[in-house]
């Protein structure tokens, strides 16, 4: 735990709202996507707008270029468009959105050295009522770390209550995926899961004012076990096949609570 803490980077006031500024373009960039959701529109299309509005704040793409151990090449987009039965990191092509789907769309962006990550899922038309309730519930548990978060908890106390509110639901909670620690980097430390057991005790980290996480639940209908989805290496997938959920947003500890720095405010 101490190893761990020495680590994570505490950010002043000015580095908090230089995030939230980065902060607001991922809002932008997810709001007017959300407008254009719809059948026959495709993933690349999305994606080319995120581009335009990207550039046009002045930022830059955090996850086009990206590599990572397992794929081949570094990630082709600006965003991650992730649909149905993918749960993250689904690269944006030339399919098309119909019916019934429901697309995650993951949105990253750098502003004046400081950044800003979060994630919605829409549904695209008008969604069954079970794939409503895994939106609803993952949306939730979302809510529901944003509003425990608070200095002097340890990390795993939220954890718990993220896991127990996807779980109570009869929805899974993805273990190889988790948040992050944000800032001036991408992916900072700590590492920030949504569920707790026995063996991340080590990785437990107490909450403290000025730490930045990027909290991030990924839920799935079915069976939480995950494999990559192509030859890239990149998309992960459900094993299972069940369709998959992911909110996030990027949240600053401050001295009795959260602020989310990715609403748009």
């Amino acid at each position: 735990m101490a190893a761990t803490a020495a680590r994570i980077v505490i950010k002043s006031p000015r580095e908090v709202e230089l995030m939230r500024a980065a902060g607001r373009v991922v809002f932008r960039v997810l709001t007017e996507l959300a407008g254009m959701v719809r059948p026959g529109v495709t993933t690349a299309e999305l994606d080319a707008r995120a581009d335009q509005l990207i550039r046009a704040a002045g930022g830059t793409a955090l996850f086009k270029g990206v590599r990572n151990q397992h794929a081949r090449l570094p990630f082709p987009a600006c965003v991650c468009t992730s649909v149905n039965e993918q749960v993250v990191h689904g690269i944006p092509a030339p399919r098309v959105l119909v019916e019934g789907d429901i697309v995650s769309v993951d949105c990253g962006v750098r502003l004046k050295g400081y950044c800003g990550d979060a994630a919605r899922t829409y549904a695209v038309g008008t969604p069954k009522p079970a794939v409503r309730r895994l939106l609803t519930v993952t949306e939730e548990a979302l809510a529901l770390a944003v509003r425990e978060i608070r200095p002097g908890l340890h990390w795993s106390q939220v954890a718990r209550q993220v896991a127990a509110c996807v779980e109570r639901s009869g929805f899974g909670v993805v273990r190889e995926f988790v948040g992050h620690g944000i800032g001036q980097e991408m992916h900072e430390e700590p590492k920030v899961p949504n569920y707790y057991d026995r063996r991340q005790r080590d990785a437990d980290f107490e909450l403290r004012p000025g730490m930045t996480l990027a909290v991030e639940p990924m839920v799935t209908a079915g069976s939480p076990e995950v494999k990559f989805g192509d030859h890239t290496h990149w998309p992960v997938v459900t094993k299972d096949g069940s369709w998959a959920a992911h909110f996030e947003h990027t949240v600053a500890v401050t001295e009795d609570g959260a602020d989310v720095l990715t609403d748009g405010r």
